[in-house]
């Protein structure tokens, strides 16, 4: 349960979406969605901590990571779900 509340943060999902590209610093991350680097770094700790990323230090900067693309699986999933829910909508709206 812990684990989907941290997925459950939008936020913390974009942040999931830039680390699928590969590895970035803070500042990157900061730059790539728009966010606060004190609300990045906040969002960062929250998936470290759930086991979703990996942090290193690499001099002054801090690279993230992903610490496995399971967690895509489970998006995948998720947004394959959605997207078949949002077709039979569309289609019973088209009907009336």
């Amino acid at each position: 349960a812990d684990r989907f509340k941290v997925l459950s943060e939008p936020a913390r999902l974009q942040i999931l979406s830039c680390l699928r590209r590969g590895e970035m610093t803070v500042s990157e991350l900061v730059d790539a969605t728009g966010l606060a680097q004190a609300n990045v770094s906040k969002h960062l700790q929250a998936l470290d901590a759930a086991g979703f990323i990996e942090r290193r230090k690499n001099g002054l900067f801090t690279v993230c990571a992903l610490a496995d693309d399971d967690v895509f699986t489970l998006c995948d999933i998720m947004c394959g779900r959605l997207e078949r829910e949002a077709a039979r909508q569309r289609k019973a709206l088209a009907r009336r």
